[in-house]
């Protein structure tokens, strides 16, 4: 039997239905994430969803991450300061035996000059001796006032807010196999509108059917697809055939992806004492320092403090003490990173996120990535409206063309 003429334009509507489902959800995907800085001109451009509202969605992650899953208390009460000033004992018998002698060369060149060699080195070595029970002393007072001295909430959404590259990461590796799915529904959505296009076109062959079922695959599809990913938060169906949200129905390996990420590129022990060291309540980690230090410095002139003081004067003696102190502090970022591998293994970070993210309900778990997703939600559905549209106008120039 011979095909009707034109049969090729019923079998390509289908198909470029489908096209146009694909087509409009990739975008959509790209634009969620992409630019990560603005671009066009003036107020024509784009800048990637999640980009533009970093410090928002920075804030959203962190409330879950630190109200939610870990807390500055679950990261420093698991260090055992004993075990923290034995791992940095090499590297702190070095710092000191620097500090003392650039602070003493400071502050009484004559005096370090013409002590023999034998007395600086005795020297040094009662203040090494005292060094890590300083450190593990100083550990003890930054646990018993964590608090007060470290502020989790702000590492986290500063370190996202710089590195959006990461904040990328944390919501599209989370939410990899629902913007995969997001994609390839496209397709089957479309094509079944496609069809329905077909015979539409058939009974009218309106003009306007093309265009119209176009915006209607890009806006449809769009919206089904994200609902598909939240909805129905429980199992539902009949038998065999059921449907839960795609999101929640893959709740453990979204789990395993998104603690792991956080373990290894957020909540690691090289931010933690960055944040511990330079974060904005850095002058309570100083203030601690120095009392800590200073006690050490007075331990060390013992009974000859006296003599000390009117060698040296009062005023010098307390600068010589915050100048030690002052040295340690800025030594600390580069003496702390001798203990960050004991730290990871200490903190186990991944397996604490793990722990506490399968005790989250379910509306908790889905935040995880549902602000991505209600951010400009509308845009990006208006977008594959639009986008639709315009693809549907090219069939009926095609149509025009080729018919």
């Amino acid at each position: 039997m011979a095909l009707p003429d034109g049969w090729w334009v019923y079998v390509a509507m289908p198909l470029f239905m489908a096209l146009i489902g694909y087509v409009t959800k990739l975008l959509a995907i790209r634009m969620m994430f992409e630019p990560l800085e603005y671009r066009g001109w003036g107020p024509f451009g784009w800048q990637g969803v999640i980009p533009r509202r970093a410090a928002r969605m920075a804030a959203v992650a962190c409330d879950l991450i630190t109200t939610r899953l870990i807390g500055p208390r679950d990261i420093l009460d698991r260090l055992d300061p004993d075990k923290v000033a034995a791992e940095l004992e090499a590297p702190l018998l070095s710092a000191v035996d620097e500090i003392t002698r650039e602070v003493m060369t400071q502050f009484q060149p004559g005096l370090w000059e013409t002590l023999p060699e034998s007395s600086r080195l005795l020297l040094i070595r009662r203040i090494q001796a005292e060094a890590p029970e300083v450190i593990a002393d100083l550990l003890r007072d930054i646990r018993a006032d964590v608090d007060q001295v470290f502020d989790l909430k702000t590492m986290v959404v500063t370190n996202l807010v710089r590195d959006k590259h990461l904040l990328n990461r944390i919501f599209a590796e989370a939410g990899e196999e629902e913007f995969r799915f997001i994609a390839r529904s496209g397709i089957w959505f479309g094509f079944g509108i496609g069809c329905v296009q077909a015979v539409t076109w058939a009974l009218t062959h309106s003009p306007w059917i093309l265009p119209l079922f176009g915006a209607f695959t890009g806006w449809f599809t769009d919206w089904l697809a994200l609902k598909l990913i939240f909805y129905p938060k429980q199992p539902r169906g009949f038998g065999w055939l059921r449907w839960q949200g795609l999101f929640l129905a893959r709740r453990e390996r979204v789990t395993e992806r998104y603690a792991a990420l956080i373990a290894q590129e957020l909540i690691t022990p090289h931010n933690l004492f960055e944040a511990l060291l330079h974060g904005p309540l850095a002058d309570r980690v100083f203030a601690m320092v120095q009392r800590h230090v200073q006690r050490a410095v007075d331990a060390q002139t013992g009974v000859a403090r006296p003599l000390v003081v009117l060698a040296v004067g009062s005023s010098h003696y307390q600068d010589i003490k915050r100048a030690v102190a002052e040295q340690v502090m800025e030594r600390l970022p580069t003496t702390l990173a001798y203990v960050e591998d004991y730290t990871a293994e200490a903190l186990d970070i991944k397996a604490t996120l793990v722990r506490k993210m399968r005790q989250l309900t379910d509306e908790e778990f889905e935040q995880l990535i549902r602000p991505a997703f209600q951010a400009d939600e509308w845009i990006l559905i208006t977008v594959g409206a639009v986008l639709g549209f315009s693809m549907g106008e090219l069939q009926v120039l095609a149509l025009e063309r080729f018919a």
